[in-house]
Order: structure tokens, then C-alpha cells, then sequence
């Protein structure tokens, strides 16, 4: 393995065959990782109630294991990054460090409303393999990763349009994470993270952001949705629709972390009659 040091933190990184220092930081999840964990880091020195002031922990060093690329040649980027993390504390105590790096994501809840009925909802899933879940028929709401780029709003709005068939400019999308975060007030121990969902804190970066979108439909058009076969099938996505009732979405989607915490959202800003 290759070794470089980063100017800051100054720290050695090790490379694994075949990437090169150039090609690791211009992944932005990496950068955004990075920088995310030594603003945390840095809470520590800078404020006498957090827990491990005492003692602070501090980045050591880091090593890559792996790494996939997405695209094809000349035309390839780094897709995913798996490295270990060494932080530990002057009495060399240590955190966990196993790290997959993947960058954010976007969750859509799309709902039809019957134009005879206001309290009638339905909640568009897509059903699909997911190969690591060991499912070739999993049921989750829409959802997609964030290009290098990319924004949160445009990636659910193409998302949409190539899992669902619906045409929804991004404007017209409203973030629920964003709603819930407003007005919460931020104190001196703040890392700020992403306003979003972190569906596996414990083990990888990814945060997803989650939106909402209601349409009014005719009831009869609410038939021709479920069963419809969407997606790019040049991208590998084998997809059926699936339109559950909104009061069964959290039995539903009970597999889906995406989908119960739309739910979560979609019914406590409801309760307090921000929706």
C-alpha cells in the first residue's frame, strides 16, 4: 500500500493498489466525511460540557481497503470507498472506525389522493431486487443517490420520473426533513450534520434527505399504477409499482428505514399543522 499525508489533520493515509491520492480527494464523500468528523472532533477542545473534553479523541490515521468505481473507461469515478478510521484518546482508548463511504441520498414519499376523496391516500413504493438485502423483491419508497454535483431537490425529481413515470419539476417538492429542523434551536455542542436520515449511523456515511409530493388523480387512473413495470433497464433496475393505503404504509414498508421515517415526518408535521 501507498502512504500520503493530509495537510489537515496531518495524519498519514494509506492507499490501496490502484488509487491514487489525486483520485481519493476529489471524492467528496471523502472531503465531506473528513471534514464532518473533525468540525465533532474539534467540539471537544472547544466546549468544557462536552463529555470528552478530559480526554479528547483525535483522528490518527486512515486506511483504505477497497473501492469501487462507477462508469467506464477513461470516463471512470470513485461509486463507493471502505476504510478504517484509527481515533482514540491520549489513554489510547479507541472508537470504532470501520467506515463505507457512499455519499447522500434522496427518499420521495409520493402520494395520490382520489379526487372523490380527500382522506383517501395512497402511497406509491417501488418493488425491486436488492441484491445486498438478499431480496429480489424488496418494497421501499423511491430513492436515489446524489451525482457529484447534484442537488438534493433535482435528484428526487429525476428519481421520480424514472422509477415513478411522473413528471414533478423540483420546486414543487417539499423537503420533510427541512420542515422538521425548523425551528429547532442549535446549542455550542452542534456538529452540524446534514438536516436527513442516517439509515446506518454505525457503519456508513449515507444521510437521506426525505420529500413529499401529493397529486390529485382520478380514482380510476389509481388501478393502472399498481403492477406498472418502471425504471432503466440499462442501469440494471428491474422495478414493479406498488400503491399502498397510507394507513397501512408503516406495516407496508415496515423493512424500509426510508419509509418509516417519511412516515414519522409526514405525521408529526401534520400534527403540528405545518402540512
Amino acid at each position: 500500500m501507498a502512504t500520503f499525508r493530509l495537510q489537515s489533520p496531518d495524519i498519514p493515509v494509506k492507499l490501496p493498489e490502484g488509487l491514487s491520492e489525486e483520485k481519493l480527494l476529489a471524492f467528496s464523500p471523502f472531503n465531506n466525511w473528513l471534514r464532518t468528523l473533525s468540525n465533532s472532533l474539534s467540539l471537544q477542545r472547544r466546549s468544557p460540557a462536552h463529555p470528552f473534553h478530559t480526554d479528547p479523541y483525535a483522528l490518527r490515521s486512515i486506511a483504505i481497503q477497497s473501492f469501487d468505481l462507477f462508469g467506464t473507461a477513461p470516463h471512470q469515478r470513485l461509486g463507493f470507498l471502505k476504510l478504517t478510521a484509527e481515533v482514540s484518546n491520549g489513554a489510547g482508548e479507541k472508537l470504532p472506525g470501520s467506515v463505507f463511504l457512499r455519499g447522500p441520498s434522496v427518499a420521495m414519499l409520493v402520494m395520490l389522493v382520489p379526487d372523490d376523496d380527500d382522506d383517501d391516500r395512497y402511497a406509491l413504493l417501488t418493488v425491486q431486487p436488492r441484491i445486498p438485502a438478499g431480496s429480489l423483491a424488496f418494497a421501499e419508497l423511491p430513492a436515489g443517490m446524489v451525482d457529484e454535483g447534484g442537488s438534493f431537490a433535482g435528484t428526487a425529481a429525476q428519481e421520480i420520473r424514472e422509477e415513478l413515470g411522473l413528471e414533478i419539476p423540483a420546486a414543487e417538492l417539499r423537503c420533510l426533513s427541512d420542515m422538521a429542523a425548523e425551528g429547532v434551536a442549535a446549542d455550542e455542542g452542534d456538529e452540524s450534520l446534514p438536516t436527513a436520515m442516517y439509515p446506518s449511523a454505525g457503519g456508513c456515511d449515507e444521510h437521506i434527505p426525505i420529500y413529499v409530493h401529493e397529486r390529485r388523480v382520478p380514482r380510476e387512473q389509481l388501478k393502472e399504477w399498481t403492477g406498472k413495470l418502471t425504471g432503466l433497464r440499462e442501469h440494471g433496475e428491474r422495478i414493479t409499482l406498488k400503491l399502498v393505503k397510507m394507513k397501512d404504509l408503516w406495516r407496508e414498508g415496515g423493512r424500509d428505514a426510508k419509509c418509516l421515517a417519511a412516515l414519522a415526518l409526514w405525521e408529526g408535521l401534520r400534527r403540528e399543522g405545518k402540512l
